[in-house]
């Protein structure tokens, strides 16, 4: 143990507004030491917990730098790069303060405080979908500080009213400047300012159409460069600002016929002078080498299959090392590649996922391996060639044997057009019988996550070992817009959410019944989410084969959803109305023959009830029965462990009964 977690650290229940949403937006469940950083040139390590900072390092131990008791939290805090300094959000504004003992802490920035704005803050959007969650960026010398200035004020307000407190005057409500689908975004200003504080600069980022301020860092040289990324996502500019005079260079513009993914880190500067970049724009997301003045030197990575990050670079001995799944779309390994072009080397051996974190020196890597069939072993290695150096970790669990998990069976299938999909059957046991079995198809469907993996994960889902010990068969299937599988598959459902996606789960059902292991009169549908907007979408369009469905927070109307997301992927209602149409779950709702679960938390934030209430009135109308779960004080992940238990009872129950 080096540090427990001051007065049992963050705990459920405990939490201030900030943090309750910013771990939303992390989709963290985690408690006590949720996050801690390591200064890069000291022995030193940042916590914040609970609101305060804390700090620790040989000399002192474990002291508390900022105390927020009585005040608004400490948010996001970070050390300087020379470890002697924190930055940290309070009350809209950045605060620094020396990490030394008995230290005061400064404002550095000005002018947001009580007007609705807020500085060193990310906005809703760029937590939420563009995986942007820090709003101040320390200089690399130390002496300054970005950071973005967020104007929130002339979008409506949207109220949730907390209908399930006891009190109807204290936290009785929360009001939040949600930008939907089509409708005002916030605007992003990026300033530096000295670490002193004083007047800020402001960086050029007009432009002649709304942009993000997708990512900002600073160049090894000093120069503060970010990544400004269109509304419409079809481009991205990588650029320089002078921070004297805020004047801004172009360096590199990435453009797209589908959408710019921000999923993968795409810039990594290089010491020497220029930088790597990911880009789809082959259709696969691959890297390449470009110079200091932004021109292509040499694409280091091709072929149909995809790099997943750039795990390192080791400058010295010109090698770039990268995460793939080249064997295999279910798969994940370490590969290195040399900087100067040549041919791609694998390291890592045993088939499955390979989560791999490099050292500093390019020497040892610490491998988290895992497969359907293996529970996460770690093993720090040799990068040279992927030996085992020390086991850090075996599997040692002793529920394991008690839970009697069976891994699923991989399979491919091919959908109505040709094209192989990838799915995990997880077979009830053997009393149960050979089968045809009652089926439910557990699903996501939307893009970005990868459901069917070789990995201990999808074996480790309770929820779906338990349905199977009942006597269920479980599908998973990753339709097309999955993740992982090229631009062009994940793109098919531009524009027209709703379609192609719900056409491969239901040629993954006809396979199922096919190889007579689905009843085809008892087949369900559960899904949270884009699960639950697929699941309804099942429901309503293939009601000849899905006969129970339990919805999760689903979408139903795409109009009601935000900006980043929805946009990226379905344009605005303005410039798609028969898209978001067609994919309104409105539109077919009349269809919906089978039984139907409805659960929504009713204060989440992400999703809101306001989707399952407009539906309910859809059925309403049409005079179709179903049945609600509602949760008043949960958002979009429950998050109450009473909650969460009661949560699943109910679906399994729904279910057993039904099915």
């Amino acid at each position: 143990m080096l540090v427990a977690p001051p007065g049992g650290g963050v705990k459920e229940g405990e939490l201030s507004r900030e943090e309750e949403l910013r771990r939303q937006r992390e989709r963290m469940l985690t408690v006590g030491i949720t996050h801690f950083y390591r200064a890069r040139t000291t022995e030193r390590l940042l916590l914040p917990v609970a609101g305060d900072v804390y700090l620790y390092d040989d000399a002192g131990g474990l002291r508390k730098l900022v105390d927020c008791a009585g005040s608004p939290p400490a948010q996001n805090p970070a050390l300087s790069p020379d470890g002697a300094w924190v930055a940290y959000v309070q009350d809209a504004e950045v605060y620094v303060i020396p990490a030394a003992a008995g230290s005061t802490a400064r404002q550095i920035t000005g002018g947001a405080r009580g007007t609705g704005k807020t500085n060193g803050l990310a906005e809703y959007i760029a937590q939420e979908e563009l995986a942007r969650r820090e709003g101040f960026w320390w200089s690399p010398d130390s002496r300054q500080m970005a950071y973005a200035e967020v104007d929130e004020t002339h979008i409506p307000v949207y109220r949730i009213v907390h209908q399930g407190k006891d009190s109807t005057v204290d936290d009785a409500y929360e009001d939040h400047r949600y930008p939907f689908a089509g409708e005002a975004n916030a605007r992003v200003r990026l300033a530096v300012v000295n670490r002193e504080g004083g007047a800020p600069v402001w960086m050029d980022t007009d432009y002649d159409e709304e942009v993000y301020l997708a990512r900002v860092f600073w160049w090894p040289d000093g120069v503060l460069g970010a990544e400004i990324l269109s509304r419409d996502q079809s481009w991205l500019d990588l650029v320089r600002f002078d921070s004297g005079n805020g004047a801004r260079t172009s360096v590199l513009r990435e453009t797209s016929d589908y959408w710019v993914s921000l999923r993968t880190q795409h810039f990594i500067p290089l010491e020497a002078g220029g930088f790597l970049w990911a880009s789809e724009r082959s259709g696969f997301n691959h890297i390449y080498h470009y110079g200091a003045d932004g021109k292509l030197v040499r694409p280091l990575t091709a072929g149909e299959w995809v790099v997943d990050e750039i795990a390192a670079v080791d400058e010295a001995n010109g090698l770039v090392y990268f995460a793939g799944n080249r064997e295999h779309p279910a798969e994940r390994h370490l590969y290195g590649v040399p900087l100067a072009g040549g041919e791609v080397r694998r390291i890592t051996s045993e088939p499955g996922i390979h989560e791999v974190t490099l050292d500093n020196a390019c020497a040892r890597f610490v491998d988290v391996f895992s497969a359907v069939d293996q529970p996460p072993v770690v093993t720090l290695r040799a990068l040279a060639d992927g030996a085992a150096l020390h086991p850090v970790h075996t599997p040692n669990d002793p529920r394991l044997a008690d839970y009697a998990l069976q891994p699923p069976e991989l399979v491919t299938l091919s959908n109505r057009d040709g094209l192989t999909l990838h799915g995990a059957v997880y077979r009830p046991p053997a009393q149960f019988g050979p089968g045809p079995y009652p089926t439910i198809v557990q699903v996501y469907g939307g893009p970005g996550p990868q459901l069917v993996a070789n990995q201990w994960l999808v074996t480790a889902n309770l929820q779906i070992q338990y349905l199977r010990q009942q006597g269920f068969l479980v599908f998973r299937l990753d339709n097309r817009g999955s993740a992982r599988r090229g631009l062009a598959f994940e793109g098919a459902l531009r524009h027209r959410m709703g379609t192609v996606e719900v056409d491969d789960q239901i040629d993954g059902v006809r396979w199922l019944v096919e190889q007579g292991l689905a009843d085809p009169e008892r087949v369900g549908v559960f899904g949270w989410s884009y699960g639950g907007y697929m699941t309804l979408m099942c429901l309503a369009k293939a009601p000849d084969i899905f006969k129970v469905g339990v919805a999760g927070a689903p979408v139903t109307a795409w109009d009601g959803y935000d900006t980043g997301y929805t946009e990226r992927y379905m344009g605005t209602p303005q410039s798609n109305p028969e898209g978001y149409a067609a994919g309104s779950v409105m539109t077919h709702a009349e269809n919906i023959r089978g039984k139907l679960l409805l659960v929504h938390g009713m204060i989440d934030e992400n999703v809101h009830f306001r989707h399952t209430a407009r539906l309910m009135n859809a059925l309403n109308r049409a005079r179709i029965a179903y049945d609600v779960l509602l949760f008043p004080d949960e958002r979009h992940m429950p998050r109450l462990p009473a909650d969460r238990v009661y949560l699943n009872e109910r679906i399994v129950g729904y279910f057993q009964q039904h099915l």
